[in-house]
């Protein structure tokens, strides 16, 4: 019998593939490069699969992937939270096609196999016909390594991988301040839209630490903004960085003014907000309330990207799932106060739709452009694509890593080391 783990793989040249400051397009358009992508960075590494808010009470779950692994994270009766191989260990069928609910139990609609929350084996239809042998303990669900950071849920296949505070590092300091949007309340997830782009997965993780693109891609939102919010998004003239983190982690601060949304409370509040704060008031609010909800009704100002596949962006969670080498599925979730005041939450709703929905300014054209970079990299195969922007003016940050202006391609340099270290292992 073949051992899957000794099978011969492609050979490639990643020292050559990923310089210090520029790739070659095979990056984006080679089907064994990306097979390879799965098997050493999207199972080996620490990846998001779901926020607690989405698996609230026991006995609910929602559906992921952990790369190409379709995978469904469950809380148990006693408020365990695993998640899960979506994949009959009988004969290979998904036991869950619903993306989230609440249940007791999968059962695998091929033959009736049952299982528990815990992926434990609950029950086998006929099971006499296994003259005793089936060995019920070890044909449970597949289960994956399982840990938590304030409200993020990381799950893993590699078993002797770093604790999760280790792998997130500096980054950690930063998922503090982007949870404090909640305004003191409970961070929920209030909905999420979902879309396809032909292109490799990294043109988008390279996108969320980009700001150099946002005055052109995104000229068409700031036309039809109010002036507030124009002067606001004026991102390359507001004393922005990018800092790396370590672990191909990285921020890019775009609003250095709301980095921390508990400080500068007596702020005098945006003129697109007066009426909102006054919603608040009316509902009983102490002036206090009222001005910390409004300073976070926005979100923070700043992206953070956590290697591989989640980008927590200004108000909202921007989640990439592989599909293939020339297409990705992005989520968006919009994030809310839970238990918090229904106007707020609905004039959140309201701003992530105005950018980030479906028919926003924000989603489709950062897809055109995708798009545009998938179709260009499948032409010559010898032309780098750089990513050398503010590299002479790169500087030591706050964890002794790289930081740079705003526009800094820092970020994708920081992925791209992460993603070389990874893939030569």
């Amino acid at each position: 019998m073949t051992n899957i783990d000794n099978v011969a793989t492609p050979q490639f040249d990643y020292e050559r593939m990923v310089q210090a400051d520029r790739a070659l397009p095979v990056l984006y358009t080679d089907p064994a490069l990306f097979d390879e992508e799965m098997r050493k960075i999207f199972s080996k590494t620490w990846v998001w699969v779901a926020h607690t808010s989405e698996i609230a009470e026991p006995g609910s779950y929602t559906m992921a992937h952990v790369g190409l692994e379709p995978v469904i994270v469950t809380r148990d009766r006693k408020n365990k939270v695993h998640v899960l191989v979506n994949r009959c260990r009988h004969r290979a069928s998904t036991v869950c096609e619903v993306h989230k609910g609440k249940t007791n139990s999968f059962v695998c609609p091929y033959h009736g196999w049952a299982y528990a929350l815990d992926g434990s084996l609950r029950g086998v239809p006929y099971e006499t016909g296994y003259a005793g042998k089936l060995e019920r303990g070890e044909l449970g669900l597949k289960a994956l390594r399982v840990e938590e950071y304030n409200g993020l849920i990381f799950a893993t296949f590699n078993e002797d991988i770093e604790p999760l505070e280790g792998f997130l590092g500096p980054a950690r300091k930063w998922i503090d301040l982007f949870m404090k949007q909640s305004a003191g309340y409970p961070m929920i997830t209030q909905g999420e839209f979902k879309f396809t782009f032909k292109g490799n997965w990294k043109i988008q993780l390279e996108n969320t630490t980009d700001a150099y693109h946002f005055p052109l891609v995104h000229k068409t939102f700031l036309n039809v903004t109010d002036a507030e919010t124009e002067d606001m998004f004026d991102i390359l003239n507001k004393g922005g960085w990018v800092e790396d983190l370590g672990n191909g982690h990285s921020v890019m601060v775009m609003m250095p003014e709301l980095v921390d949304l508990e400080e500068n409370l007596d702020a005098p509040i945006p003129e697109k907000f007066a009426e909102l704060a006054d919603q608040l008031r009316a509902e009983g609010h102490s002036e206090d309330k009222v001005r910390q909800i409004i300073r976070a009704v926005g979100g923070a100002g700043f992206n953070l990207n956590l290697f591989p596949n989640l980008g927590c962006s200004a108000a909202f969670f921007r989640v990439l799932q592989p599909v293939s080498v020339n297409e990705t599925d992005v989520r968006h979730l919009a994030l809310g106060m839970g238990g918090g005041p229904e106007v707020a939450n609905q004039a959140r709703l309201r701003i992530h739709e105005f950018f980030q929905g479906p028919m926003g300014f924000g989603s489709p054209d950062d897809a055109e452009v995708w798009d545009r970079v998938q179709h260009g990299a499948r032409g010559r195969q010898d032309l780098w694509v750089l990513f050398n922007r503010s590299l002479e003016n790169e500087e030591a940050g706050e964890t002794g890593l790289g930081r740079g202006d705003v526009s800094s391609e820092i970020g994708m340099r920081s992925a791209y080391r992460q993603w070389k270290t990874m893939m030569e292992a």
